[in-house]
């Protein structure tokens, strides 16, 4: 039997090295890419996954669409990780929702919409006001700076 939260979480960390590559290859996009989308439909598949999981796999896919300048796909994949985000809020982690804001801040710079990018960072920044935990706060913070 295929332990797909095992395969969802190896592939989704297994995107990090490709992604902060600064000079990756055609063949290394396209492998960044198809790694994102296997992590998610792994997680989707695996029996405890939670909506934070699926919003976090959006997430991954929308991050490695605008890494690719490629805003359609970009904004598809952060929208949805917002109204899957907006629909279970109580299920959240307080550090998803600020995440979500990032990519639809990405995802509309890509698409070259400067001031819908703009208000989700400033969107997101107000979300990470409400963290508590100064890591998660820090990280949000750091990945908005690669905008």
């Amino acid at each position: 039997m295929t332990d797909h939260r095992q395969l969802g979480v190896a592939l989704y960390n297994g995107c990090w090295p490709l992604l902060e590559k600064a000079d990756r290859t055609t063949e290394e996009d396209d492998e960044l890419l198809h790694q994102a989308h296997a992590s998610a439909y792994h997680w989707l598949k695996a029996p405890e996954c939670e909506p934070k999981n699926r919003v976090r796999a959006e997430w991954l896919c929308s991050r490695v669409y605008s890494s690719l300048g490629r805003a359609e796909p970009a904004l598809h994949h952060a929208e949805r990780a917002l109204a899957i985000a907006q629909a279970n809020a109580g299920a959240m982690d307080e550090f998803d929702l600020p995440f979500v804001y990032e990519a639809l801040a990405r995802a509309n710079a890509v698409a070259g919409n400067p001031d819908e990018a703009r208000t989700f960072e400033e969107a997101s920044r107000r979300a990470v006001e409400l963290m508590s935990d100064p890591e998660d706060k820090e990280l949000v913070l750091r990945d908005l700076e690669t905008i």
